[in-house]
C-alpha cells in the first residue's frame, strides 16, 4: 500500500504553505506491520530533505539520530520502518515562515486523519511538536471525541497518559529539521518520549 494512493489534497486551499512543497509517503507499506506513527510538523522546503528521498536527507538524518539517542539500533529510516515506525507530516506543505496557521493545521488534519485510518493497528502516536498536537486534537473534535493533548506547555504536559482511540498518543518535541541538533534539553526528551513508545510495542 502507498499511502499517496489514499490521501490527496485537490484544491489547496491553505495561503500561509509552500504549495510547490506537497508531499505524502509514496513508499510502499503494509499497513498491518505499522505499530508507531510518528507525526511531525510539515513537509520540507526541499523534497530531497523528505524521511524517504533518496540520498541522506536532512529529516532521516535527525530522526535516526532521535531513534539512536532513544536506544534503537537503526542507521536509516527503512530500518526504522522495519521496526513498525512509520512517519509522516501533519502539513503536508512547507512552511512560508516560522509558524502555521491555525486554520491550516485544521484543514490539513482533514489529509492527516485520511492518512491515519489506514493504519489499524497503531499502538502509539508520537506527536513531535505542537503542529502535530493541534492535529491529532483537530481530528479527535472533528469526530466529537475530547481533546487528545491537553493544553500547556510542553515540557508540562509530556509526563502525563494520553490515548487516541485506543492507542497512546505522545507529546513531544519536532525532530526533523535543524534545530534538533542545538537544542540538547529537548532532545533528551525526543529520546525518552520515542524509548517510551518502542518499550509499548515490544
Amino acid at each position: 500500500m502507498r499511502p499517496s494512493d489514499h490521501i490527496h489534497c485537490t484544491d489547496f486551499p491553505c495561503t500561509d504553505v509552500r504549495h510547490e512543497c506537497y508531499l505524502v509517503p509514496e513508499i510502499e507499506v503494509d499497513p498491518r506491520e505499522v505499530s508507531i506513527v510518528l507525526i511531525s510538523e510539515a513537509a520540507p522546503p526541499e523534497a530531497a530533505d523528505y524521511y524517504y528521498a533518496t540520498g541522506d536527507p536532512l529529516f532521516a538524518q535527525t530522526t535516526v539520530q532521535a531513534f539512536v539517542d532513544a536506544g534503537a539500533p537503526v542507521s536509516s529510516i527503512g530500518e526504522i520502518l522495519d521496526m513498525g515506525v512509520y512517519l509522516t507530516a501533519a502539513v503536508k506543505c512547507g512552511k512560508t515562515g516560522y509558524g502555521i496557521a491555525a486554520a491550516t493545521i485544521k484543514t490539513c488534519s482533514l489529509l492527516l486523519e485520511r492518512e491515519l485510518a489506514l493504519f489499524p493497528d497503531v499502538q502509539a502516536y508520537l506527536l513531535m511538536g505542537d503542529v502535530a498536537i493541534k492535529a491529532l486534537n483537530y481530528i479527535a473534535r472533528r469526530a466529537g471525541e475530547p481533546r487528545v493533548i491537553p493544553t500547556g506547555s510542553t515540557y508540562k504536559i509530556r509526563g502525563g497518559e494520553y490515548h487516541f482511540r485506543g492507542a497512546r498518543a505522545y507529546p513531544s518535541y519536532l525532530q526533523a529539521g535543524p534545530s534538533f541538533f542545538i537544542e540538547k534539553s529537548k532532545r533528551a526528551m525526543i529520546a525518552e518520549d520515542i524509548a517510551s513508545a518502542l518499550r509499548l510495542i515490544q
